[in-house]
């Protein structure tokens, strides 16, 4: 025992640690002495490059109002002309998500949103970038929170399609 067992988490992270045992997942969440909310901030606290963090971007599908999850690599940004195509029907469009919309919709606050144990169901994409490193981390339901996973771990614990959301230099 290294301690960290003794430490309890939010309850946040209690629902993604309970989500990924009963699917057999190996890596719990840990909880970082520091928040990282942001990409860059989880990336410095585990000592790993910023396209390591397998981050959660929330947007709201109009005019349904579920909630659309894009999980992308830390040093990416989201192509919303490209979600779009991949989660709507003809004539609907993503918009912005606030917060009080990703809390009721996933069940976590921003800066800690978990790809898994939502509180509704959310239509949900992978970025096929995650698929450059062997090891990959996420956000696990609380700020401090984050767990390990294998991009193809990632998509089958979501069950989501790997695609290509992101931004492209020109």
């Amino acid at each position: 025992m290294c301690g960290s067992e003794l430490i309890a988490l939010p309850a946040g992270a209690q629902r993604v640690a309970a989500y990924l045992s009963e699917r057999g997942h190996g890596q719990m969440p840990v909880m970082l002495a520091d928040s990282a909310r942001t990409a860059q901030q989880a990336a410095d606290a585990l000592g790993i490059e910023v396209g390591q963090i397998a981050k959660s971007i929330i947007f709201r599908r109009l005019p349904d109002d579920v909630a659309v999850l894009v999980v992308t690599s830390g040093d990416r940004r989201v192509d919303e002309n490209k979600v779009a195509p991949l989660v709507c029907a003809e004539g609907q469009t993503l918009g912005r998500a606030d917060a009080a919309f990703v809390k009721a919709a996933t069940g976590f606050s921003i800066g800690g949103v978990s790809p898994v144990a939502h509180a509704t169901a959310v239509a949900t994409l992978i970025d096929q970038d995650l698929s450059r490193f062997e090891q990959i981390w996420a956000a696990a339901g609380h700020p401090h929170a984050v767990f390990a996973l294998t991009p193809g771990e990632l998509a089958t614990l979501t069950q989501a399609p790997v695609a290509d959301v992101v931004v492209r230099a020109a």
